[in-house]
């Protein structure tokens, strides 16, 4: 495990045009800022053809830094001229949306150099009023760094340095048309946002920048009571990375709640990549075809306790034109504890135990290639969108508390193979949130994973500000 101090103790730099003859080419971003004010220099990024100026990137900060000082304040004015803005954004013509995330990441990764960025997403929609059942909606984004650009996007070419994969893209994140003339069912089409369940096997990516979405076709229905339906098809993922990735993929989700106890769902999941360069670590290894149950709940154990409790079983195999033979199985069991009293300065305490099996065959494991990375199996992203060949087991603790209005989680967790017997590593996780009225939230959180069998330790650190209208 890497001191602290260490982690923190370099000094960002960067390097500038030789006509500003600044001794030795170098020096501190703040002398450049003070010194220029907005550059006229700009930044090429190769892998997108799009120039993107210092100017411009300034900009979006300062932006951010003014929004975000409104939240600075509990004062009844300022929460007033909040609730202005939001009523201006919405009336009888629609709804326009409004997030801006901005966040500092540093990366020291054993092998590499350390990485330093800071990147700004805008994203800007749109939802039309209700016409005759149908509605529309459209967003579009951008991601760019500020100040920090001493990382590798896995795009940008700068492979000395460890991976922040939050590349300077712009995309159309959303569009899509829905109905709902139908009772108790919604029809979407489009480029849309799809997170099922506990997002463990399809979401939108939500804590990477870009995010990701989904060129496809859904249905939810809920005419029966406590049971419901939903149903897919994918055509193409739009992935965190800003790249298209063509498939013909159904989805089928069953859910059925059986009150004061807990919901039992079914799913399938049949994944038909169409291009084999982008479609794991092998030609269509994520080609496959997935049967599981879920078992989850929270119910009351008393008025001041609630038992928290996950049981889900899955198996994966082959599908369409994966070359492998094998079938393989998830498991996981969580068991918990959650006390929402609330006083003063306590409220929403609980505690959790799991143990997560990602099962391995034929030197193949079980994938979940679309669904959320950083929220599960620790935050260092080790083991990410593809796991080792040889499975995961990942046990862990979890604690989370509210004190004070600020949010504080705790993860550790101990991982191992499924398959050979290595022991991975271990991890411990730190995450800090607060929340200032209903638009703006700060977050800071760290992760240091300590390699013992699988790849080399890596120490992760994270400030980031929202402003969500």
């Amino acid at each position: 495990m890497k001191n602290l101090f260490y982690f923190f103790r370099e000094t960002p730099e960067i390097r500038i045009p030789n006509p500003l003859n600044f001794k030795n080419n170098k020096v501190s971003r703040i002398e450049v800022i003070q010194h220029y004010g907005f550059s006229k220099y700009s930044n090429y990024d190769n892998s997108c053809g799009i120039k993107t100026s210092l100017c411009a990137q300034l900009l979006l900060f300062w932006i951010g830094v003014i929004a975000l000082l409104l939240c600075g304040s509990a004062s009844a004015a300022e929460e007033t001229t909040n609730d202005k803005i939001n009523h201006a954004l919405r009336g009888d013509w629609g709804q326009v949306t409004l997030n801006m995330r901005y966040r500092y990441e540093r990366v020291v990764e054993e092998g590499l150099e350390a990485a330093n960025g800071d990147p700004v997403r805008i994203r800007i929609g749109y939802l039309t009023p209700t016409f005759s059942g149908f509605q529309a909606y459209t967003a579009v984004l951008g991601n760019t760094p500020v100040f920090q650009d001493n990382y590798n996007d896995n795009s940008n070419g700068k492979t000395d340095y460890a991976v922040i994969s939050d590349p300077n893209e712009m995309a159309l994140d959303e569009l899509w048309l829905t109905y709902v003339k139908i009772p108790d069912t919604i029809i979407k089409g489009g480029r849309q946002h799809i997170a099922w369940d506990n997002e463990r096997f399809i979401c939108n990516a939500k804590w990477r920048q870009m995010g990701q979405s989904f060129d496809s076709i859904t249905l939810f229905n809920q005419s029966l009571g406590n049971f419901s339906a939903k149903a897919a098809y994918l055509l193409t993922a739009l992935t965190t990375e800003n790249k298209k990735v063509d498939m013909h993929s159904p989805l089928l989700n069953l859910n059925y709640t059986i009150p004061r106890i807990g919901s039992i769902i079914g799913y399938g999941l049949w994944l038909d990549y169409d291009d084999p360069d982008d479609s794991g670590p092998f030609e269509y290894a994520y080609s496959a075809q997935t049967y599981g149950l879920r078992w989850n709940g929270s119910p009351s154990i008393s008025e001041k306790l609630k038992l928290l409790y996950t049981l889900e079983y899955a198996t994966q195999s082959e599908y369409q034109d994966n070359p492998k033979n094998f079938t393989t199985d998830y498991f996981i069991i969580i068991g918990g504890l959650l006390l929402p009293r609330q006083t003063a300065i306590f409220k929403n305490f609980s505690g959790s135990i799991g143990y997560e099996i990602f099962g391995s065959n034929n030197n193949v494991s079980f994938q979940t290639p679309l669904g959320a990375n950083h929220r599960y199996n620790g935050w260092a992203d080790i083991f990410g969108k593809t796991k080792p060949s040889t499975g995961l087991r990942d046990l862990y603790g979890i604690l989370s508390v509210s004190v004070a209005e600020v949010k504080v989680d705790l993860q550790y967790h101990d991982f191992n193979a499924d398959a050979g017997g290595s022991y991975y590593g271990t991890e411990y996780d730190i995450k800090v949130t607060r929340k200032f009225g209903e638009y703006y939230e700060i977050l800071a959180s760290f992760s240091s994973y300590d390699a013992k069998e699988y790849k080399t330790d890596t120490d992760k650190f994270w400030i980031q500000l929202t402003v969500n209208f």
